[in-house]
């Protein structure tokens, strides 16, 4: 079972056993007795919005509203810096006209009081990004003589805060030094004086000296490629016949508004001023740093609304940008395919979403070399490295090479960087949880409460001005904080309901038996956590801890044959139980328990589905108690069987997923027919998940199993391999087991995320989460996770509040 094979207590809490005695063994008859329903009324579907103020619910319809408008089309930040640059532009064929007036006045109606421009992340803080937008704004006004007071004012600011140029401690935009040294050139150039000692100045040209002589990052054409990227810097000093070898269709270069401007402005070229015109007619006055770049933006914002557990709220719109991306991916467009870190997210989302796409597309980043020779190998990007590692992980075959590769050469690089010491605090801490946990050992909730606490605002994509992507950040931090706190109190209802429920069946008088309310129900919120999944959470909880209580039944020596016999034929009867009686209390109460539930969750079952699941419930229940028999009787005769093979085709039943993982699945929406029920999709989902469970429980168990004198696949595959059970076979046998349960991992993953199939997917998503959760729980090399782990992880989605790091400024009005 999920939370262990053995009757052992030794590392488990459990619930306080009352004292009541085992009952002679002697069949007796009676009815059963009746579990009542609990009079709070949780176990009727609780809505989202029962659980918050009607203030709090017309602040987050609002929220929903602006995050709704955001994601139909992304409002892209200005940049000051790339408008300046694009300011400069002079008219075709007359050079003392400016081509975009626009952008001039732009610049003269948005310097700050303090006479900077830009966007200031706080009125008390100047950084490099400030300054650099600014003295680019001076130098353009400057360029044709306009606005006076906003240049003097402008070069006031930069006089007195251009130490702040010299912080190395100071978080730069990137080539800062080089676009920085080379706007000084510029104002000097057209006879602009900066009130700033000759010695500043001169600092400043030895950084760049240092910085164009620096034996940086990636390989040569990395380098050549974001020379090309900061030219405006470089301004005459470039090779522009060089610089144009990268630019794209639409005519820009690197879809930067400020590298195209200063190819316009150095190489006189039409296609970059098409560019800018095309540019400047969208946005006006202000345009932002980079352009094309809406699908990205939108491909972040879905990223964070998934991230943060809000995505459920936002499937149409979010489908509708899946559903372009995917155009997009078809057409092979520039903006889609030339950035890695676009391509890499779209890769990702399209296939987690269902979309037919191969990792063929993927194949130009097989090698690291197609990092390496890019801009983002220049600058040993982790955020770019990061979002390969992920992609890498949605393999639908393991004779996916390319994945593979990516996978390989992008840890490989990202435990470089981790060695390296240059990382930020943040940056090591995700790199290090990255690679810790792999995407299919990952809880939803869990995920959801650290994406939340570590939010961060600013999307980072590499860009040479501040730039904070979609202003819809702050909101879905908002609604994603409400949202956890809202959900919360509904689980904490539940698992009251769920604890007096445990009372009502007894199930804390049976002492071989492990009831952990809390735990359990935490592997149900962690998955299923919409607030609106009451109902299939409630089936899950219960129908888990059932199933583990039989299963410590069945594995507990204390336990007499008679007594399975018992159970084995009382759940073959059913409804007809009263026919046998009970040899014992535990078999009573532990079958009353089983029965009474069960009856409950198929009469509910089958108003949702119109149609009485109540067979396949019970053929599941006599199934997996049959094949738990059969492992007693190998434990208690020592009989080792002589395959792999007879093994698994036991131990696949005896794992019991079908028992607690199908209820469930009526809860979810969908209709599923018997013939959906009984379609080779649905077989294969559930065999898969038995295989997982069954190999991934051997393979952190043998040892207690082995001294216990109990059937275990990895010392049966030592025995069947190697013939012996020394530690090298075992360890040998150990890998083949693991590596046979990722194997199916990524079968199961291409099942589940792959449209098409009887079975709907949220119905598959259940079996997908049940395999993640058995590798949360088996991620320990040699034991499950401690109860303390296994308890701070339950507390952590249901009864914990959230630990902000971010300021009540940043968001907003908010009842927490």
């Amino acid at each position: 079972m999920l939370l262990s094979s053995s009757c052992s207590m030794g590392q488990f809490p459990r619930a306080s056993p009352h004292s009541h005695g085992m009952v002679s063994r002697h069949f007796r008859k009676g009815p059963p007795p009746k579990v009542t329903r609990a009079a709070t009324g949780v176990e009727k579907r609780i809505e989202f919005e029962e659980n918050v103020g009607s203030l709090q619910v017309m602040h987050n319809k609002e929220l929903e509203v602006n995050i709704r408008k955001k994601l139909q089309g992304v409002e892209l930040s200005p940049s000051l810096y790339d408008t300046a640059w694009v300011a400069m532009v002079s008219e075709r064929g007359s050079p003392q006209a400016p081509c975009y007036p626009q952008c001039i006045e732009s610049i003269l109606q948005n310097q700050h009081d303090d006479g900077s421009w830009g966007i200031n992340p706080s009125s008390s803080s100047v950084d490099k990004d400030i300054l650099l937008s600014t003295l680019a704004c001076v130098v353009a006004l400057k360029r044709w003589n306009v606005g006076p007071y906003h240049i003097k004012r402008g070069l006031n600011f930069i006089g007195r805060n251009f130490s702040v140029a010299m912080d190395v401690k100071t978080i730069a935009p990137v080539g800062f030094i080089i676009t920085f040294s080379g706007l000084i050139s510029l104002a000097a150039g057209i006879g602009l004086r900066l009130p700033v000692i000759q010695i500043y100045i001169d600092e400043i040209f030895h950084l760049r000296k240092i910085e164009l002589e620096r034996d940086g990052g990636g390989t040569v054409s990395a380098r050549k490629a974001f020379m090309a990227y900061v030219s405006e810097g470089l301004g005459s000093l470039q090779d522009w016949d060089e610089v144009m070898e990268y630019q794209r269709k639409n005519g820009s270069l690197f879809n930067s508004p400020s590298t195209t401007a200063a190819a316009a402005i150095y190489s006189f070229n039409d296609k970059a001023l098409n560019y800018l015109d095309s540019l400047t007619n969208k946005f006006g006055g202000p345009v932002p740093a980079m352009y094309p770049q809406n699908i990205y933006s939108q491909l972040c914002t879905v990223d964070a609304l998934e991230r943060t557990g809000i995505s459920r709220i936002f499937m149409g719109e979010i489908r509708d940008i899946l559903d372009t991306t995917y155009r997009c991916w078809l057409h092979n467009e520039e903006e889609v395919m030339l950035d890695i870190l676009t391509c890499a997210m779209a890769f990702r989302l399209l296939r987690t979403h269902g979309y037919d796409i191969t990792s063929d597309e993927m194949a130009h980043f097989c090698e690291q070399s197609s990092f390496d020779d890019s801009i983002h190998g220049y600058l040993d990007d982790t955020k770019t490295l990061l979002e390969l590692y992920k992609t890498s992980q949605i393999r639908f075959s393991r004779e996916d090479l390319i994945l593979e590769n990516i996978g390989n050469w992008s840890a490989k690089q990202l435990k470089q960087q981790l060695l390296s010491n240059k990382l930020s605090t943040s940056a090591r801490s995700e790199v290090e949880y990255v690679l810790k946990f792999p995407l299919h050992s990952t809880l939803d909730r869990l995920e959801h409460r650290r994406n939340i606490e570590q939010f961060k605002f600013k999307d980072s994509q590499v860009l040479k001005s501040g730039y904070c992507g979609s202003h819809s950040n702050k909101e879905i931090l908002a609604l994603a904080i409400d949202d956890f706190h809202s959900s919360q109190s509904v689980y904490q209802q539940e698992l009251q309901y769920f604890e007096s429920w445990v009372r009502q069946c007894r199930l804390d008088e049976l002492k071989f038996a492990r009831v952990m309310p809390l735990i359990v129900h935490f592997i149900s919120t962690a998955t299923m956590f919409a607030p609106e999944l009451a109902d299939a959470r409630m089936a899950l909880s219960q129908t888990s801890l059932l199933v583990t209580v039989y299963d410590d039944f069945f594995d507990c020596p204390e336990t007499s044959r008679e007594e399975k016999e018992n159970y084995i034929a009382l759940v073959e009867k059913w409804d007809n139980h009263a026919e046998i009686g009970f040899c014992s209390k535990d078999v009573e109460i532990m079958f009353y328990a089983v029965y009474n539930t069960y009856k409950q969750i198929g009469e509910k079952a089958a108003l949702v589905q119109n149609r009485s699941i109540m067979d396949q419930m019970v053929e599941d229940l006599v199934s997996s108690a049959k094949a738990m028999m059969v492992e007693a009787d190998w434990t208690a005769t020592k009989y080792i069987p002589s395959t792999m093979e007879e093994y698994m085709s036991n131990a696949e039943v005896s794992a019991a997923f079908g028992a607690f993982v199908c209820p469930p699945v009526y809860f979810l929406g969908p209709k599923l027919s018997e013939e959906d029920v009984k379609s080779e999709e649905y077989t294969q989902l559930l065999k898969l998940t038995n295989v997982i469970g069954r190999l991934l429980n051997d393979s952190q168990t043998y040892r207690k199993e082995i001294l216990a004198g109990k059937v275990n696949g990895v010392l049966l595959r030592a025995l069947t391999d190697g013939g012996d059970t020394s530690s090298e076979s075992i360890e040998a046998a150990k890998k083949v087991v693991k590596c046979f349960a990722e194997s199916s991992m990524v079968e199961m993953r291409k099942l589940v995320f792959s449209e098409g199939g009887p079975i709907p997917r949220p119905c598959k998503n259940r079996f997908w989460e049940m395999c993640k959760i058995v590798f949360y729980f088996y991620r320990k090399d040699d034991a499950y996770l401690t109860p303390k782990e296994m308890m701070s992880s339950a507390r952590a989605v249901i009864l914990d509040p959230l630990q902000l790091t971010h300021s009540p400024s940043c968001l907003g009005t908010l009842s927490l």
